[in-house]
C-alpha cells in the first residue's frame, strides 16, 4: 500500500510519520451564516461537509490518499487519473495520518540554495478540461503560519503564460486561499479569500466557476467572488498537478499537508 511504502521509506530515512492532530471541536458554520469569531470546526465535521460538497455532480478526479496497491496514487473517482511523484533535489511526499485515513505532507519551507521540490502529477486527459462548463475543485489543507511564502500551488492544470489554466493556491505571508482561471485570451482572473487558511488547522477550500462568476469558499462559506466572462474557456494538454507546478526550483512549492483533493466538472 502507498501509505505503508511511504512510511517504510520515511523510517529508513529517519523521518517520523506522526499523527496530524485535529483542532478542537466547535459549532459548525454554514454558508449563509459564517462564523466570524468562533473557534475552528473539528476535522471530522470539516471532512464530512467536504465529502457532502463534492458528492453532488460529476467528479472527474478525487484523491483521498488512503492507500493503494503500488507506489502510484490511485484516482478514487474511478476515472484513472493516477498520480505519480515528480521530484528534484531529493524532494518527496510523506504519508501522515488524518482522521481514520491518510494524507500527504509536502517538503517544508526551505531557504537554502538546493531546496527539495515535489509534486504529484497525472497526465492530461480530455475529461479534466472544463471548457466553458461549470467547474469546482478543492482540497483539505493544513498549513502553519511559519510555512507561508509568496505563493504555493495546491492544484492546477495548465500554465497562465503558455496555455489556459485553472488553479488553487495559497498566497502571501497571510496565507489566503485564491482561485485562478485563465482562458485562451490573455489575462489572469483571480479571486482571493477574505480570511487566511495558514493557521495550523485543517480547512476545506473550494474554487467554484458558474457561468460569469468565480468564487472561493473556505469551510463551506463564501469568502470571495468576482465576475468573469461566460465565454472563458479552459482546455489544455498539460498535466493535473498537486503541490507544485513540477520538480524544478521555481515550482511554487506547497509546504503543508493535503487531503481529499478533487475536481468536479459540469
Amino acid at each position: 500500500m502507498l501509505f505503508r511504502r511511504l512510511a517504510v521509506s520515511a523510517i529508513l530515512a529517519g523521518t517520523f510519520i506522526g499523527t496530524v492532530h485535529a483542532p478542537a471541536a466547535a459549532r459548525p458554520q454554514t454558508a449563509d451564516r459564517p462564523a466570524t469569531s468562533a473557534p475552528a470546526r473539528s476535522t471530522a465535521v470539516r471532512a464530512a461537509g467536504h465529502r457532502a460538497a463534492i458528492s453532488a455532480g460529476r467528479i472527474v478526479a478525487w484523491y483521498a490518499f488512503d492507500g493503494g496497491r503500488s507506489s502510484l496514487i490511485a484516482d478514487d473517482s474511478g476515472n484513472g487519473h493516477t498520480l505519480r511523484l515528480v521530484a528534484g533535489n531529493g524532494g518527496t511526499v510523506l504519508a501522515v495520518h488524518h482522521g481514520s485515513g491518510g494524507a500527504v505532507r509536502f517538503p517544508a519551507k526551505c531557504t537554502t540554495g538546493r531546496c527539495p521540490h515535489a509534486a504529484l502529477q497525472s497526465p492530461s486527459a480530455a475529461n479534466l478540461n472544463p471548457g466553458t462548463r461549470p467547474i469546482s475543485y478543492g482540497a483539505m489543507v493544513l498549513l502553519s503560519p511559519g510555512q507561508t511564502t509568496k505563493g504555493q500551488n495546491i492544484l492546477q492544470k495548465g500554465y497562465s503564460a503558455t496555455s489556459s489554466q485553472y488553479k488553487l493556491q495559497v498566497d502571501g505571508v497571510a496565507g489566503r486561499a485564491s482561485c485562478v482561471l485563465v482562458g485562451a485570451q490573455p489575462g489572469i482572473k483571480l479571486v482571493t479569500s477574505s480570511v487566511p487558511v495558514a493557521d495550523g488547522s485543517w480547512h476545506a477550500i473550494e474554487c467554484r466557476r458558474r457561468a460569469g462568476a468565480l468564487t472561493v469558499l473556505v469551510d463551506g462559506a463564501v469568502r470571495g467572488n468576482r465576475v468573469i466572462s461566460e465565454g472563458l474557456s479552459v482546455a489544455n494538454n498539460r498535466p493535473l498537478s498537486l503541490g507544485g507546478k513540477g520538480a524544478y526550483p521555481d515550482n511554487d512549492q506547497f509546504q503543508g499537508i493535503l487531503d481529499n483533493v478533487w475536481v468536479r466538472i459540469g
